[in-house]
C-alpha cells in the first residue's frame, strides 16, 4: 500500500497520498495547501489520482483542492453536513489573514458506511462530527485516517463555528472500540495508534 504524506501550509496540516501500490491508483487526503508539491510527488510517481477527499472543510484542510482538481479531474469527497463550511472557505482563510479562492463544487458525497475503493482497497466511511458537523474519518488495511477528529494525545477544537463537544465525545468514543494495533493517520501532528491513545489521550479519561 502506498502511503505518503506531506505536511502542508501554514498550520501545518496533514495531507495524505494513499494507494494500491500495484495499480498506483491512489486518493490524496486533506490537500490543504502547496497544490504545486502535492501533484509534484503524485506525477513524478506516476500516480493516477482518483478521488480528493477532504476529511471535513475547514480552509487549513482544502485550500488546494482547487488547484488539484484542475490539474487531475479527481473527483472531490465531502460530507454533505460540511457543506455550507465549504461554500465558505474564503470568508473563512481571510477570518485567519490568508488569500483563498472559492472551492469547485464537490462530485461525491459520502455517508455513513459508505465504502471507498482505490485498487484493491477498500476504506469505509466513518461519520465523526463534533469538530465539525461533517466530519469524517476513513478506516481500512489497517490504518484510520482522522482528519481533525483525533490526534496523538489530543482531539480537533470544538469552539469553531458549528463545533459540538458532546458529538466529539462520542466520536471519540466510537473510535476507541477499534483495535489497539490500528494505525492512526491525523490531521496534524504525528502518527499513533489506537492502543496509545485509548491509554494516553487526555480525552480518554473524560469519555471512557
Amino acid at each position: 500500500m502506498i502511503i505518503k504524506k506531506l505536511t502542508v501550509g501554514p498550520l501545518e496540516s496533514n495531507c495524505y497520498i494513499i494507494g494500491d501500490k500495484n495499480k498506483k491508483d491512489v486518493f490524496v487526503v486533506d490537500p490543504g495547501d502547496e497544490p504545486d508539491r502535492i501533484l509534484d510527488v503524485i506525477n513524478e510517481n506516476n500516480f493516477q489520482l482518483k478521488y480528493i477527499i477532504c476529511t471535513h472543510a475547514h480552509f487549513d484542510h482544502v485550500a488546494a483542492v482547487s488547484d488539484i482538481s484542475k490539474e487531475t479531474k479527481a473527483k472531490i469527497v465531502l460530507h454533505r453536513d460540511d457543506l455550507e463550511i465549504y461554500e465558505r472557505t474564503k470568508d473563512q482563510a481571510a477570518l485567519w489573514g490568508f488569500e483563498l479562492e472559492s472551492q469547485p463544487a464537490p462530485d461525491m458525497f459520502v455517508s455513513e458506511g459508505d465504502i471507498l475503493e482505490i485498487g484493491n482497497l477498500r476504506f469505509e466511511i466513518f461519520h465523526t462530527p463534533g469538530h465539525s458537523p461533517g466530519g469524517i474519518c476513513l478506516y481500512g488495511e489497517g490504518i484510520l485516517i482522522t482528519g481533525d477528529t483525533l490526534f496523538a494525545g489530543s482531539v480537533g477544537r470544538t469552539d469553531l463555528p458549528a463545533g459540538d463537544i458532546e458529538k466529539l465525545k462520542t466520536s471519540f468514543k466510537r473510535l476507541m472500540s477499534l483495535s489497539d494495533e490500528v494505525r492512526v493517520l491525523p490531521g496534524h501532528g504525528p502518527e499513533t495508534t489506537i492502543g496509545q491513545e485509548r491509554a494516553f489521550n487526555f480525552f480518554s479519561k473524560e469519555v471512557l
